[in-house]
Formats: C-alpha cells, sequence, structure tokens
C-alpha cells in the first residue's frame, strides 16, 4: 500500500456549513484519510434507539467527494449518558472501590454483558449502515483501549466473571487453583470458587499468582471485547478493521487483541510520552522537551508492526503542544515532519494527525490541531504539507526481518508489576533500555513476541522474560542465533512459582542464580570493564564462562555457547559493550552512534533521523538538527 497522510476530525463539533470547506482544504494539503465517530454516539442514538445517521450520512458523502476515504470508528468509547441509567452497573471500579463516574471518557467494565451487548449492536449498526460505503474505507474498534487506567475493573461484573473464568482455567477444581496459586501460604484455600474475590483491598500485598491470573483475565475481557465489535462489523463490511493503541501501555495482550484486527494502529504522542512515561533523567528530559525521546516511539513502530503482522498505521500523530502532560511544550520546527518520516522509515501505511481543527470547547480545548479554532493554520500544517509533496517520489519501505530482535511480553510486565521486588523497577523500563542499546549500535531491530518464528535471526535479546514457556524454550534452543537473556529471565513457572530447576533452567547454559538483591539508587554495583549494575542484581553458580565481572571480582555476566545471561540490570555503558560483543559473535554489523542520532534501514532507503537541534557529523555526512536524511541502498 502506497504511503499515505490523514487526520482526525469531528463533523459534531462544528457548524454544517464548514464541512466542505474542511474537506476541501484536507484535499489540497495531501491528506488522503479522515477518521471519524469514534467519540459521537450521543449523536448518533441521542435516546435509546433513538437513531439518527443522517448528519453522519451528509459528512461521509461529503469527505468522500472530496477524494478521502474515512476510516470509521465505534463509538464505544463514550457511551451517552442515558446509557448509565440503562445499565447503573457498567461503570468501572477502581482498585480502592471507587466507581469510574460519568463526566468523560471509558467509563465502562469490559466485563458488564449489558454495556458488551449494546457495543456490539451499535458497531452492527453501523457496519450495516456503511459497511458497503464507497467511502467508508477502513474501520477502527473503540479508541486507546486501557487508557486512564481502565483495564483493570473491581466492579461487582469483574468479580462474576473472573469466577468464571477461573472455574474454566482450573477445570472446575478449586483444589488445583489452590495449587496452582500456593493457597496453602498463610491460609488462604478456597473452599469453591464462589469464595474468589477480586485481587484488591488486601491488609497487605495479594498472592502475586492471584493477580497474575487477574491481570490475564482482564486482559482476555479486552480482546473478546473487541472480538464482539469485530464480528459485528464484519458481518457486513470487508474494508480492513484497526484499532488504535497507546504508547507505553501493558494492561491486555496487544498481540492478542491484534490477532482479531486487519491493521494495529496507534496514537503516538512524543512529547507527551517523555514526561509522562519515559525513565530518564533531568538532563535527557531538557535536552529532548522540544523533540521526545530518540527511542520510545520507534520502539512502539517496531512492536505495532508485529502486533499487526506487517500492517499498521499511527492512527493520531501528535501536531503541537498536548494538554494532558505536566507540562505541554510546542515541538522544534521540523520535529512533526521527522516524526512523520519516522514511522514511515519502519513500514507504517499511513500516519494520521491529531487532529484537524483545534476544539475551543472541554476537556482538550489546549490541543493544538492543524489548524487553530478559528481555522487559520497552525504551525504544523506546513509540515504536513511538506511531506505530502515529499512522498510523491519516496518508495514504500519494505525492509524484510531484521538480523535483531528484541523480545517483548506483556506478561511478563503483569510478573514484573506484581513483585517487583525493588522500588521503581519495571519491565517496560528494561526493555525500552535495552531496545536503546540495540539502535545506539546502529541497528534496525524487530520487536517480537515470545511465541515468535525466530528463523533468520542472528541476535535474539530476551531481558526480564520472567515465564519462558516450553514452547519458546524449544524455539529459542533450535534457533542458530546469539541470544542475550536477562536479568530475571526464566525466574517463574507461569503460576509464579520460582522456577525448579533454578532459574533460568536454559539448556546449554551452566548457570544458576543463586540470590537475588535489589538496589538502592545511591548504591549501584561497578562493573570491572566499566558501567555499573542498578536496581537488580542476581549472584550466579555453575561452570559457564564469565565474560563481565564486578569490581570486586564477582561473576556480573556469563556465556556458553551461544547463549549469554546478564546478572543485573546494566547500565548504558555496559549494556552497550556487552550486546556490541554478541554482536560480534553474531556477525551482525554496527556503528557507534552519537547520542540523538539514529537509523532505519526501509527496503530501497535508509533514514537517519537527527532528534538534536544542533549539527550532527558521522560516518562521513553532516545531518542538520531536527533532520530526516534519506540515502538510497546500493
Amino acid at each position: 500500500m502506497k504511503r499515505a497522510l490523514g487526520v482526525c476530525y469531528y463533523p459534531e463539533h462544528w457548524p454544517r456549513g464548514a464541512w466542505e470547506g474542511d474537506a476541501r482544504r484536507m484535499a489540497e494539503a495531501g491528506l488522503s484519510w479522515v477518521r471519524i465517530g469514534e467519540f459521537a454516539w450521543s449523536r448518533l442514538e441521542p435516546a435509546p434507539g433513538e437513531l439518527d445517521f443522517e448528519w453522519l450520512d451528509e459528512a461521509i458523502g461529503i469527505l468522500g467527494a472530496a477524494g478521502l476515504k474515512v476510516v470509521l470508528g465505534t463509538p464505544t468509547a463514550t457511551p451517552p449518558r442515558w446509557m448509565l441509567d440503562r445499565h447503573p452497573g457498567m461503570l468501572a471500579v477502581d482498585a480502592q472501590g471507587r466507581p469510574r463516574g460519568f463526566g468523560s471518557r471509558r467509563h465502562y467494565c469490559f466485563s458488564h454483558e449489558g454495556y458488551r451487548a449494546e457495543c456490539a449492536r451499535i458497531a452492527g449498526l453501523l457496519a450495516e449502515r456503511y459497511g458497503r460505503s464507497p467511502h467508508v474505507a477502513a474501520w477502527q474498534t473503540d479508541n486507546e483501549y486501557g487508557c486512564h487506567a481502565t483495564t483493570l475493573s473491581y466492579s461487582d461484573a469483574a468479580r462474576s466473571a473472573f469466577r468464571e473464568w477461573l472455574r474454566r482455567r482450573h477445570g472446575g477444581d478449586v483444589a488445583a487453583l489452590n495449587a496452582a496459586w500456593g493457597n496453602v501460604f498463610w491460609s488462604m484455600e478456597y473452599g469453591g470458587f464462589e469464595q474468589i474475590d477480586l485481587p484488591n483491598l488486601t491488609v497487605t500485598e495479594p498472592n502475586p499468582a492471584h493477580v497474575l491470573d487477574f491481570r490475564r483475565f482482564s486482559s482476555d475481557q479486552v480482546a473478546s471485547f473487541n472480538r464482539l465489535q469485530v464480528e459485528a462489523i464484519r458481518a457486513h463490511s470487508d474494508a480492513p478493521i484497526a484499532h488504535n493503541y497507546m504508547g507505553g501501555e501493558t494492561g491486555f495482550d496487544h498481540y492478542d487483541v491484534g490477532g482479531d484486527l486487519d491493521i494495529a494502529a496507534w496514537d503516538n504522542y512524543p512529547l507527551g510520552f517523555l514526561q509522562d512515561r519515559v525513565r530518564g533523567g533531568a538532563a535527557h528530559m531538557r535536552r529532548y522537551a522540544r523533540q521526545g525521546d530518540p527511542d520510545f516511539q520507534a520502539f512502539h513502530h517496531d512492536l505495532y508492526r508485529e502486533v499487526g503482522r506487517g500492517r499498521w498505521w499511527v492512527m493520531e500523530q501528535q501536531p503541537g503542544p498536548v494538554n494532558w502532560a505536566p507540562f505541554n511544550p510546542a515541538p522544534l520546527p521540523g520535529m512533526v515532519r521527522l516524526w512523520t518520516w519516522e514511522a514511515f522509515a519502519h513500514g507504517a501505511e499511513a500516519v494520521c494527525y491529531f487532529r484537524w481543527r483545534q476544539a475551543p470547547m472541554a476537556q482538550e480545548q489546549m490541543h493544538a490541531g492543524l489548524l487553530r479554532p478559528d481555522g487559520a493554520p497552525a504551525p504544523a500544517l506546513a509540515e504536513a504539507e511538506r511531506v505530502a509533496r515529499e512522498l510523491a517520489d519516496s518508495p514504500q519501505a519494505q525492509a524484510g526481518p531484521s538480523e535483531a530482535a528484541l523480545v517483548f511480553d506483556y506478561e511478563a510486565d503483569w510478573m514484573w508489576s506484581a513483585k517487583p521486588h525493588g522500588r521503581g523497577l519495571a519491565y517496560f523500563d528494561l526493555i525500552l533500555d535495552s531496545y536503546r542499546a540495540l539502535r545506539r549500535l546502529g541497528l534496525s531491530v524487530d520487536v517480537v513476541g515470545p511465541e515468535s518464528d525466530f528463523s533468520g535471526r542472528r541476535l535474539i535479546v530476551l531481558p526480564g522474560l520472567m515465564h519462558i514457556s516450553a514452547q519458546t524454550r524449544a524455539a529459542l534452543s533450535e534457533s542458530g542465533a546469539v541470544k542475550v537473556a536477562g536479568p530475571r529471565s526464566g525466574a517463574c513457572t507461569g503460576s509464579y512459582w520460582i522456577q525448579d530447576p533454578m532459574p533460568p533452567a536454559i539448556d546449554g547454559l551452566d548457570a544458576t542464580v543463586a540470590r537475588v538483591e535489589t538496589l538502592r539508587e545511591d548504591l549501584p554495583v561497578p562493573l570491572e570493564a566499566g558501567g555499573e549494575i542498578r536496581g537488580w542484581r542476581e549472584m550466579l553458580e555453575g561452570g559457564a564462562e564469565t565474560i563481565e565481572r564486578t569490581a570486586s571480582g564477582e561473576a556480573a555476566a556469563v556465556a556458553s555457547g551461544q547463549w549469554i545471561y546478564l546478572a543485573g540490570w546494566f547500565d548504558s555503558t555496559a549494556m552497550l559493550r556487552v550486546l556490541k560483543g554478541a554482536c560480534a559473535q553474531a556477525g551482525v554489523a554496527t556503528l557507534d552512534m552519537p547520542e540523538g542520532l539514529r537509523r532505519r534501514d526501509a527496503g530501497a532507503e535508509t533514514f537517519w533521523f537527527n532528534h538534536t537541534d544542533e549539527a550532527i557529523r558521522f560516518d562521513g555526512r553532516e545531518f542538520p538538527p531536527v533532520s530526516v536524511t534519506r540515502i538510497a541502498r546500493a
């Protein structure tokens, strides 16, 4: 599919007389796609059963007549007020037992059967009406599953559904559940599934096995909720279906949800993410305050390429200051263009800006668009128009599988969060640190799931993969790649018991984690060759070759055959050194990239991105500040 640009539009926010002019200006700007409808339930159905699709008919017709293709969203992220009157038990409940009330969005519990039926109904009605429309060329289910911490609900509906889920998972045998969870500890044994509550409001921490199963259940509820809408749409439409995921959201298994969709999309807000979701020091935050972290966005591009099985979009691209971060600076001139090309370099089919015109009212009135509220151009419009012109002579990115793969597992994130063992230790941060090091070595990286096909890889990095299934172990053993594991890889069984034999229990690696400690921020462990271990540290036994030592001579990383195991959370200096050595062993060429410069191989082109506000000279070339450099590959 040819690369394309798009925008998010809300015709219900604007007078009918503005629609034709907006559509014409979108087309003139070089936009091809327009997403509409995902928040419009109260206008589509003002009262139960009182449907009003005429305005949407007209809006779709106007956009289509201007040559624009419509992505039609189901409006289920914003149920109208009458819905709560009809289903008073539909509200999600937070971990403190408080209902998540009406007055914003995402005020529903994924487990409420009445609301699930309403969502299937409205999705079906929309698909029946627009499924064969020549202008509706794609669909979006709901909006940003998990946003505002809404995956987990502790409602009555969730409790009932969780008990049934547990009954199925454990074959109706509560004794099997007690054994799997280790409930003999603290006399937590149950006499029946009806006794099992949700893992909140306990006196101290709940059983991590209980928490893990609740996280699995909650993820399954998101997947089945999404599946209801997909099935309703597919009954009437052959157009591809997407969902717009988020950055740094790990509350549900995106691979699982993506299995029912045609396209994975995500919403890219680099400046908000830098403050809200990136772990970094004050200097890093200040340096990239107007550019965003150089690796956070790229990681998600590579992740959602895997979730979408090769087909993915940016459904919402930040065009200016957002409204929701602790501080909301404007991007440097050129950053909107850089972010757009970065997505295309990683294989995006489309990049859609959020939004067309800045809203003058309500919660997002301070969120910039391509236009100001009065319709005058905002700074990002010119950058979007420039990209549209540049796309005309640009080949589609069609890079094959990368030599280097980074394994990212949602269940590992749940396991880390259930028992982090140290304040501030998060699996996602460990993954991002590893990804950042691979990129600093100049590599193009594929982010893959634990059940991925590893054939053709030269290097596989799997930090923190706490449970390695038998299937994944077999696939890794069969792979001829160099594999870098740890810390905490293979630490637990699927029921959250310490692994027996002791971790990491990797065939061909004579190493055992004998003891674990977590470290205060002011007590890192220096490494003999430079750098240090921070946060998480393991003491090893066994006969594997020691390739990294602490300054006091203890093993910090060991190797045997094609396996390397890190016995701690290495800082950037040490991680770069170890991964560079692993690449040399694997026959993967590396570069020593300067801070802020990144590259991506994309089929016929190699892209270089300078995320800094200073020119960088590297590899015989000068890369201007905040720039995209495209070089044809020989």
